[in-house]
């Protein structure tokens, strides 16, 4: 009997599946592959309708409530098998006890047994301190789901210990950020007083390439479950049939480990090593 396959993205924000991994969700998912993703926070932070707060503004409760929804409704269309949502503080992942959240990631990666993890790259992508904590949860929950003697915080998961084959980061090329910047502007984040803006990784350091073009409606409808925040992605909608191609025709990766393949040879399938 062939094991089904199984992806998992750990995440760390109501529409980072769509608009960071969205294509590559879709692609796996229309294709038969269990999709599992974890979303740690409630984005309780974010702007509502593109404001920071005002009369119209839900409030942190309200809008966390918004936007719990329209992940769910984004992840139905991604075709997504299991929703983990880990509720914590937005703007504050970082903050969170890191042993209850790596036990808890750990328990949801035993209980999906994924061939392939992906999650931020140790940068956050424009060094969003959300982005860079799940990134290191995600690493640490990876080694504690296949270890029978990590001790849990919390209740222990009635699952047995799990190895995740391969282990992605995503990873943005200078094409794709250009389209990102020439949509969001600048993309900076600003940390302790230090600005903090995206760094392109170089084609040569990019080990997988996943061709997503085909997915890029299913993506755009996924992003555009995301109401209360469509505000901030409304350009997206009018990019040229170029850069839409650069946005979501292809998307990258770094492999951070495989125990299946290696090598410098671009991968084009984030399963490679594994079908049949």
């Amino acid at each position: 009997m062939t094991t089904p396959l199984r992806l998992m993205a750990i995440l760390a924000h109501p529409d980072d599946e769509s608009l960071g991994f969205g294509g590559t969700i879709a692609r796996y998912a229309a294709e038969g592959a269990e999709v599992t993703v974890i979303t740690a926070t409630r984005g309780d932070a974010g702007r509502f309708r593109g404001e920071r707060d005002g009369p119209n503004h839900p409030g942190p409760e309200g809008l966390a409530k918004i936007r719990e929804a329209e992940l769910r409704e984004a992840v139905q269309v991604l075709g997504v098998k299991k929703l983990v949502q880990l509720g914590y503080r937005d703007g504050a992942l970082d903050q969170a006890d890191p042993h209850e959240a790596v036990s808890r990631i750990a328990a949801c990666i035993r209980a999906a047994r994924p061939q392939v993890v992906l999650t931020f790259a140790q940068d956050g992508g424009y060094g969003h301190p959300d982005h860079i904590a799940i990134s290191q949860m995600a690493g640490a929950a990876i080694v504690a789901a296949a270890d029978a003697d990590h001790v849990f915080v919390g209740d222990a998961p009635s699952h047995p210990p799990h190895a995740v084959a391969k282990f992605y980061y995503i990873a943005w090329n200078a094409a794709t950020w250009d389209v990102y910047q020439a949509v969001f502007k600048k993309l900076v984040s600003t940390v302790d007083g230090v600005e903090r803006q995206a760094s392109p990784w170089p084609d040569w350091s990019i080990t997988t390439a996943v061709d997503t073009g085909a997915y890029s409606e299913t993506v755009w409808n996924a992003v555009s479950c995301h109401d209360s925040q469509i505000a901030g992605y409304e350009k997206l909608k009018d990019l040229s049939p170029e850069n839409h191609a650069a946005l979501w025709g292809t998307q990258t990766y770094y492999r951070v480990f495989s125990t299946v393949n290696g090598g410098r040879a671009k991968e084009t399938d984030l399963f490679e090593g594994l079908r049949g």
